[in-house]
């Protein structure tokens, strides 16, 4: 009882009711894809992040470097755990305990790790050996976090592309296919129960370069257009992002999920690409990628969910030379290998002027807020008080 009343203070603190992490706290993020060997090092990544002043970044991976080089700067980021390792943290607990030790535990607090995404766009996707442990390894992740008392502190998620839907298209149609739904409902039962959101990667690029003929590019680029009407929501769409997202909450709706926000971990627009990829070039990029940042600026939601303000990670912070697939996909970067703007959005390049910059990342910036470093302090301390 003793220790009991020396802590009273703070194990009153701690029960107090905390909110569901969130592991992005803006409006604006971006990706951080390093499949190149010509992109600038990830301390140099940090100077172009703060000079930009985008706080908000994600990795496909949890690669120390990188770790290393965000710790101290007030960047907040997610780490991923990648495809290939699914089935070893779906079968193997330990291991993902293990993975959380070595990868984000040993971080905190001084970097910011806020989520840790499990697998990319597995659902859906081609390799359907991954569709029925992705439940598993998110559990298995989930668990190592809240037995490390990290819960409070990181958000569990997965993106999922729009191979995941049957029908998008009005949004108010939006359900999911028959194959996933088996793997996706439970999935989504799960993320209730923790607080996740639905991670969506959504790209009016794609949708334009598949079907040009029938879709205006400026309802796909936030240009002034005369848009589309969708009879059963009886709302007016002014632009594709806000349909996909609106079509997401309804597969949502449908699967009784109404109260699961949708996070767009990708968008983008390619500034290149093959002959037949219709709409890659600079001049498409840019301006998606402007009035993107300006839509994301006003903090507003979409015309099924208006009070749900849109959150989206542009993808992506560089071209990315060894990528496969489609010349696009070499090509949705704002910064160029060097560290030059692909193209003006607003931001400044590393050869801008600003190579006094470099010396950002050791501007005091009073590491984590005082409210993040109480919840991982007493995230630690409970096992002590109810041990004693």
């Amino acid at each position: 009882m003793t220790i009991l009343r020396f802590f009273c203070p703070f194990f009153i603190l701690f029960f107090t009711p905390i909110a569901s992490v969130q592991a992005f706290t803006g409006t604006y993020g971006i990706n951080y894809g390093r499949i190149a060997n010509n992109i600038p090092s990830p301390d140099e990544v940090v100077t172009l992040l703060r000079a930009a002043k985008i706080r908000n970044v994600r990795i496909y991976d949890a690669d120390h470097s990188v770790l290393k080089a965000f710790s101290g700067t007030g960047l907040e980021i997610v780490v991923g755990l990648p495809n290939g390792q699914l089935q070893d943290m779906s079968s193997n607990p330990d291991h993902a305990l293990n993975w959380v030790k070595e990868n984000v535990q040993s971080f905190l607090p001084d970097t910011r790790i806020r989520g840790i995404a499990v697998g990319n766009e597995v659902l859906g996707g081609t390799d359907y050996s991954l569709w029925g442990v992705l439940l598993g390894a998110v559990k298995n992740i989930y668990n190592a976090t809240k037995k490390l008392h990290l819960d409070q502190l990181v958000q569990i998620s997965t993106a999922n592309s729009f191979a995941v839907f049957a029908v998008s298209y009005p949004p108010s149609s939006g359900k999911f296919d028959n194959n996933v739904n088996q793997y996706m409902k439970p999935l989504l039962e799960f993320f209730q129960q923790i607080g996740s959101p639905f991670c969506l990667n959504a790209y009016p690029f794609l949708a334009y370069a598949g079907d040009p003929e029938h879709i205006d590019i400026n309802y796909a680029l936030f240009e002034p257009t005369k848009g589309i009407y969708d009879p059963m929501y009886h709302l007016h769409y002014d632009n594709m992002l806000d349909a996909q997202i609106d079509a997401a909450y309804a597969a949502l709706e449908d699967a009784g999920f109404d109260k699961m926000e949708v996070i767009v971990t990708e968008t983008g627009w390619a500034s290149n690409g093959d002959q037949s990829e219709a709409g890659a070039n600079a001049t498409n990029a840019r301006t998606y990628n402007y009035n993107l940042r300006k839509r994301l600026a006003k903090r507003k939601g979409t015309p099924h969910r208006p009070k749900n303000v849109v959150k989206a990670y542009i993808f992506a912070l560089f071209n990315e030379n060894e990528k496969p697939g489609h010349s696009s996909e070499k090509n949705y970067g704002l910064f160029k290998a060097d560290g030059s703007i692909s193209y003006d959005i607003g931001f400044h390049g590393l050869n801008a002027g600003h190579s006094s910059l470099l010396s950002l990342k050791n501007i005091n910036t009073q590491g984590l807020s005082q409210s993040y470093m109480m919840v991982f302090f007493l995230s630690s301390l409970i096992p002590l008080i109810f041990w004693s």
